[in-house]
């Protein structure tokens, strides 16, 4: 049995970090949209046993500490049953981008699996679930622009949002999210009651309420990513943010062509990744 599926990437619309929780991990307050650039899955199930996780072009991790394959166990714990997975990984989203691609696997893993074996486990448990893999892991699950709190597997619907396209623009720069949460240094503590809530009506609305607090951990570092933020609004963008902990950031535009076009320009000039995509 084989199936294909497509796993797209995230972005940050906002990122509050409200503080540092005793268990080590920080209390955020996020809001995430899923866009159409997408990794492509193959999952095929077969009579034996053992996960199998490759992706070309790519050096992973032995399967046991694969997010993928860690995926496809638990599925397996859940049936109860032994056999044998393999999860043939096609990469466009960039790695250590800030766009959720790891997790995003992981997400498509479990709802696929879960269709290819017919376990029907729900969307409340394959969260539960992937909330055991990573704090984004639930969101891919969920499935729909979310509000995320605690360490962000807390979800909640956002009102529908207006219809733009993104420019994401990756200078080839792999960050750590581990590296950015030890070397932010929180200056005041939040409250999630005292934040406004993520509701926005039109584009301009959107761009007023981009926020980003790893910015200033990451564009710190690598200043390449503020100069690329000033030049996304000088080509036309309403608003620019750096997605998740880095190093992608994107712009806002009115629609996908001109998206495309500014992608296409920045091209001519910049030996960077660039993605025009439209919002899921």
């Amino acid at each position: 049995m084989e199936r294909h599926f497509n796993s797209p990437a995230k972005i940050n619309l906002c990122l509050h970090v409200l503080g540092r929780r005793l268990d080590g991990y920080h209390e955020l307050a996020m809001a995430m949209q899923r866009v159409d650039l997408s990794d492509r899955i193959r999952i095929q199930v077969s009579d034996g046993s053992g996960v199998r996780v490759s992706c070309a072009g790519l050096r992973l991790d032995v399967d046991e500490e694969n997010i993928a394959a860690k995926a496809a166990k638990l599925v397996l714990a859940e049936s109860r049953r032994e056999l044998a997975i393999t999860i043939s990984i096609e990469k466009n989203i960039p790695v250590a981008a800030g766009l959720g691609g790891g997790s995003s696997n992981a997400a498509t893993v479990l709802a696929g699996l879960d269709k290819m074996l017919g376990l029907e486990l729900g969307q409340r448990r394959l969260m539960e679930l992937g909330a055991q893999l990573g704090a984004d892991v639930p969101f891919f699950i969920y499935g729909a622009p979310a509000w995320a709190t605690g360490t962000g597997t807390q979800l909640d619907a956002l009102p529908s949002l207006p219809d733009v396209a993104y420019l994401l623009v990756n200078p080839k720069i792999a960050v750590s999210t581990a590296w950015v949460y030890q070397s932010l240094e929180l200056t005041k503590g939040g409250e999630l009651a005292n934040l406004p809530r993520f509701s926005v009506v039109t584009r301009d609305d959107l761009c007023a309420a981009l926020h980003n607090d790893l910015e200033r951990v990451t564009l710190q570092r690598y200043p390449l990513l503020a100069e690329i933020k000033q030049l996304l609004l000088e080509y036309g963008a309403c608003g620019s943010l750096m997605s998740g902990s880095g190093a992608t950031v994107f712009g806002v535009f009115a629609d996908y062509a001109e998206a495309c076009r500014v992608a296409e320009e920045l091209k001519r000039k910049q030996d960077w990744l660039f993605y025009p995509v439209k919002p899921l």
